[in-house]
């Protein structure tokens, strides 16, 4: 494996995860840090022409990865059938899982060759929670997108998804959901980003439990 340095995009830099991969590969590598209203460049994940313009500046990109997405938390009583424009089911789908999508697709035409896409994903799809139903799904699809992705990615690109379970940082604001989980800490969480990162594995969902 190279030990060249890499310019890696790290989109969701200013979260508690995005902030440990900054620590740990900004050792190593230059990374270019983004945020929606944060960051060395802004990105709003779900509007493709904000992703294309990103990637069209910051070319040429070795890595891109992405620590953030959001999804709605809601019991299953409260998920009622309906247009996929008033669900509840809207902003996990827009947000966390087309979001991610959207940047992996724009990654596979951008990256240099060799490159790499991580996206993130969760514990929930395999161990869900009371009241996970829409996040579950989402981090569901996206580690089914992920290796089907992966067969068919040009020029030797790899993509991983990277699915941690609740941070103990987090545990303030998410521990009454993970009641019996146990907490992961972010540092580790970052060394599975490292792994898609540096290593040549693809079509992996990386599981940091």
């Amino acid at each position: 494996m190279s030990s060249k340095r890499l310019r890696v995009l790290l989109i969701g830099a200013c979260g508690t995860i995005g902030s440990a991969v900054k620590a740990n590969l900004a050792e190593r590598h230059e990374v270019i840090t983004a945020g929606s209203k944060s960051g060395d460049i802004q990105i709003d994940i779900m509007d493709v022409t904000s992703i294309k313009q990103a990637f069209e500046k910051l070319s040429p990109l070795d890595a891109v990865i992405m620590t953030l997405g959001k999804a709605t938390f809601a019991p299953f009583a409260e998920l009622d059938a309906a247009p996929l424009e008033e669900s509840k089911h809207l902003l996990g789908i827009e947000n966390k899982l087309m979001g991610q999508v959207n940047v992996a697709q724009v990654a596979r035409d951008h990256l240099a060759d060799g490159g790499s896409i991580t996206l993130t994903t969760g514990i929930l799809n395999e161990h869900p929670v009371p009241g996970s139903v829409s996040p579950s799904m989402v981090n569901g699809a996206l580690d089914a997108f992920v290796k089907a992705a992966a067969m068919e990615m040009p020029r030797g690109i790899r993509i991983n998804s990277v699915s941690p379970s609740v941070l103990r940082q987090s545990l303030e604001k998410y521990g009454p959901f993970f009641r019996g989980f146990k907490p992961v800490e972010a540092a580790d969480v970052a060394l599975a980003y490292s792994r898609s990162v540096e290593s040549l594995v693809t079509g992996q969902v990386l599981k940091v439990w």
